[in-house]
């Protein structure tokens, strides 16, 4: 969440930043409701501190003076009573919108209204070349056995599918992959739950906002929702925690993930795209605020590392203000060209989220001076699998319909070349 004192010292930066983000919020009825919380709080106050004074001074009055002195209170509480309540509703209206207030933005992020202007950073390789007409992921998957859409759906609904055959090789071949290169950094693996409390949802800043797009399990029984990231477990590990961050906490997270998906009904049906569930890797770094910069940049290289160990061309994308989730106050994407689509789709992403997750989950540290300060987070896809078996299978065809396997893969796949 966002200071409370930047929303009251500095509204103006406050608008404009949810302006550029695109996001209708009423930030002059936040600042009413502010007000009249304050001075809500302040009555009650006043007058918890009259009834707690002379309830201490009645039992030293003579019997006459009492009833009056009582009668008196018996108003001081009836008016308390309904401050009180009056209070409470004005909090959860206030609530409500505070939790919705985004992130500022860092100066440097794109600030534009749709995904198409976000800005090119650059780029690697040029898109894959083939003497032959490229075919998609899902018309080689269907023929080779790999992938089966129609068992999905007939099991799941759409948007579900089965992975077969060697190509469920491929995907821990790709794990593996990238696990060596993450360990070699130094970051931790983490196997977190697939199910939280709306609490760690809350807490990296999915709920309320996103709420539209999560599976809830058992509504009205169970608090637990399907993650939609490994984000949310993993950077709730350390709730109401005040690390030791001489060194930064480096954790990489393997989950499968669940979204609905209810805003893209007509989008990318074809194929394993976009689904309902997928598996991935994903970063979570926990650092302090003079290094979170050093440290996106840092998990962006790895990203970029891994990608073109891969040798898969792609576009390093500064994701614009439109495109940013509300924790977020800069991100970047690699998109990869998918010959199949002959377009760049996004693979990875990564973010800064400096303090708006920490302050929701209390998760603090102490600097040099003893005093406790709230920890950056940042978070990266590092791989999001089935994206990722999109790029190969399709860059890395053969004209008579094989898949040749990039050759970092090639020890992960016990020597085979080609499937």
């Amino acid at each position: 969440m966002l200071d409370i004192k930047i929303i009251r010292e500095n509204p103006e930066l406050v608008k404009d930043n949810i302006k550029k983000r695109n996001l209708k919020i009423d930030l002059d009825a936040f600042l009413e409701l502010d007000k009249q919380k304050n001075l809500l709080i302040t009555k009650t106050d006043e007058l918890r501190s009259l009834r707690n004074s002379v309830s201490k001074e009645i039992p030293q009055m003579s019997n006459e003076e009492k009833p009056a002195k009582i009668a008196e209170m018996k108003k001081v509480w009836d008016e308390l009573k309904l401050l009180e309540e009056e209070q409470k509703a004005i909090q959860v209206s206030w609530e409500d919108l505070y939790w919705r207030i985004p992130n500022i933005l860092d100066e440097t992020a794109a600030i534009w209204i749709t995904d198409e202007d976000n800005i090119l950073d650059s780029t690697f390789l040029e898109p894959t070349k083939f003497d032959f007409e490229p075919k998609t992921h899902y018309e080689i998957g269907e023929k080779k056995d790999w992938i089966d859409i129609e068992k999905g759906s007939e099991i799941s609904g759409a948007r579900f599918w089965y992975l077969k055959w060697d190509i469920v090789f491929l995907q821990f071949a790709i794990i593996n992959f990238a696990l060596s290169k993450l360990w070699a950094k130094w970051y931790t693996p983490i196997l977190p739950p697939l199910m939280t409390k709306q609490k760690a949802l809350f807490g990296t800043g999915f709920y309320p906002a996103d709420e539209d797009g999560l599976y809830q399990v058992n509504p009205w029984v169970d608090d637990l929702y399907m993650i939609w990231t490994s984000e949310v477990p993993v950077t709730s590990y350390h709730a109401w925690e005040t690390l030791d961050l001489e060194e930064p906490k480096r954790y990489v997270a393997y989950s499968s993930c669940f979204r609905r998906e209810a805003w893209s009904a007509w989008k990318d049906t074809r194929g394993i795209l976009r689904g309902h569930q997928f598996d991935k890797l994903e970063m979570v770094t926990f650092c302090k605020k003079e290094e979170s910069q050093k440290l996106h940049d840092e998990m962006v290289a790895i990203e970029e590392d891994i990608w073109q160990s891969l040798k898969i061309p792609y576009n390093k994308m500064n994701v614009c203000s439109w495109d940013l989730w509300n924790p977020a106050m800069k991100k970047f994407d690699l998109e990869a060209w998918m010959p199949g689509q002959q377009k760049f789709r996004e693979v990875t992403s990564c973010s800064n989220v400096w303090e708006y997750q920490s302050r929701r989950l209390a998760i603090k540290y102490k600097d040099e001076g003893n005093k406790s300060q709230y920890a950056h987070t940042l978070n990266g896809t590092v791989i999001a699998l089935s994206r990722c078996l999109i790029a190969v299978i399709e860059n890395y065809q053969t004209k008579d319909g094989n898949v040749k396997i990039p050759e970092v893969l090639i020890p992960f796949m016990w020597g085979r070349e080609e499937i």
